[in-house]
């Protein structure tokens, strides 16, 4: 529940803020788990394959060592030196070292990005349906997200035109895209995305790329935005493809002249990320043939559900070309997706989204399944609800 704006001791930025309906099921969820029930947990983007091996073993040692202190609050260099290489070597993209932030999940990434280039009042733009959190986060620091409908029709793909078209009716200070995409799983092509970037040099908005799901394709590789617009703001995360959702650990890539200025701001509101994360995190790197089983488990559970899911009435569902999210439009089982997914849960055991997280106008018939459990949770899911709705 929202707190009541007309609170005096709250905050008008907190009353705004929505609650990030994925969370509340997982809480719902995690109610039902202690009374020993079990749950299929298909709520939130979480792999249910632990950090690996050598991330688990990297940060044992280092809290063998006793001391886990502070760090540079751009990171350690390590790390950063890594994550250049990572872009050169996944993209062929040359960036320096110096232009990395290391950072405390995505989550801190964009409010250093925001912060850095937006000042209260600015307009951006997102795609709607997206990510809920850029909505709430911007709302928060006093910016204002200014949603570009996507359609199934158009495969859920912004638009250098929907960007124009935005900018147009009022001006816009930014645009922000994701690719693969929540809950959807788009991908923009190279072509698409560099047409964004040109759009915002030629209206001179700021480019920010949420890359998080890089590496989670299941055909062509996601590009980056930074292959054709080196003044993009690039925010990613260990968080998905390298299963270490809790450890907090993310990246950003900025332009030179915002490295300062987002270190002034990472120091004072956060000091560093969490050391034991930083020295996992440069471990994973050399994990690639443990998180490529992982994602072939992806692999196996997205094909079975677009295969499965039809037959229970919930075969109107984007085919998720990257992250590991199927979204399914129910109009035919409900106008109301959060009662489905809380009954889906009370009676079936299947936790689920309900699309009004992703969407406010369209997505009262829309729900978002996760499929980061595997393919053994998904099959179980589809037992569960072959049960329920049959």
């Amino acid at each position: 529940m929202r707190p009541d704006p007309s609170d005096a001791s709250i905050s008008r930025r907190a009353a705004r803020v929505a609650p990030f309906l994925a969370m509340d099921v997982l809480a719902a969820a995690a109610v039902k788990e202690r009374r020993g029930e079990t749950v299929v947990h298909m709520e939130v983007g979480q792999p249910s394959a632990p950090a690996p091996r050598a991330a688990l073993a990297a940060a044992q040692a280092a809290l063998a060592g006793g001391r886990i202190p502070y760090t540079e609050a751009l990171g350690i260099a390590p790390l950063r030196e890594r994550i250049a290489r990572h872009c050169a070597e996944a993209y062929g993209v040359t960036v320096a070292p110096e232009r990395v932030v290391v950072t405390t999940g995505s989550s801190a990434g964009f409010v250093l990005a925001f912060l850095a280039l937006f000042d209260a009042g600015a307009r951006v733009a997102i795609a709607e349906p997206g990510y809920p959190a850029y909505r709430s986060i911007l709302q928060a620091l006093d910016l204002e997200p200014v949603p570009l409908r996507l359609s199934a029709g158009d495969g859920f793909v912004p638009t250098a035109a929907l960007v124009r078209a935005a900018h147009a009716a009022r001006p816009l200070a930014g645009l922000l895209v994701m690719s693969p995409a929540n809950p959807s799983g788009t991908m923009i092509d190279p072509v698409g995305l560099a047409e964004l970037g040109r759009t915002c040099r030629a209206l001179n908005l700021a480019f920010v790329s949420d890359e998080i799901y890089h590496g989670l394709t299941y055909g062509v590789p996601a590009a980056t935005a930074l292959r054709s617009d080196p003044d993009a703001v690039i925010i990613n995360s260990f968080s998905k493809y390298y299963c270490m959702t809790g450890w907090r650990i993310g990246w950003m890539v900025v332009p030179e002249r915002l490295v300062r200025p987002i270190e002034r701001l990472a120091q004072n509101l956060y000091i560093s990320a969490p050391y034991l994360s930083q020295v996992a995190a440069l471990a994973a790197f050399d994990a690639a043939e443990e998180l490529e089983a992982v994602k072939a488990d992806y692999a196996r559970a997205r094909a079975l559900l677009l295969n499965e899911l039809p037959g229970l009435g919930l075969g109107d569902v984007h085919p998720a070309d990257g992250a590991f999210y199927l979204y399914a439009d129910v109009a035919r089982l409900t106008n109301d997706a959060a009662d489905f997914c809380r009954r889906m849960l009370a009676e079936a055991g299947v936790a689920a989204t309900p699309g009004l997280d992703f969407d406010p106008v369209e997505g009262a018939h829309h729900l978002r399944l996760s499929f980061a459990g595997g393919e053994a949770a998904a099959a179980e899911a589809v037992r569960r609800l072959r049960g329920w709705l049959g």
